[in-house]
């Protein structure tokens, strides 16, 4: 599982989907997220790299959640 802003996202579901798992991103936020980063909102989370998790992570910590 991924771990990002101090929750564990599932793996098995879409990027989209799966950063909703963090409280204060909804779906249009998850959406904007994956767009400014540069991902397809319907890549699973366990398809992406570990640069790209990173990026999100970089992303997800300048909004104010958990």
């Amino acid at each position: 599982m991924a771990r990002i802003a101090g929750v564990n996202i599932p793996d098995h579901k879409h990027a989209a989907v799966s950063l909703t798992y963090i409280y204060g991103v909804g779906k249009t936020k998850a959406l904007q997220l994956c767009d400014s980063v540069g991902i397809n909102p319907a890549t699973k989370i366990s398809a992406l790299d570990e640069s790209e998790i990173d990026s999100l992570r970089n992303e997800v910590s300048k909004l104010s959640v958990e």
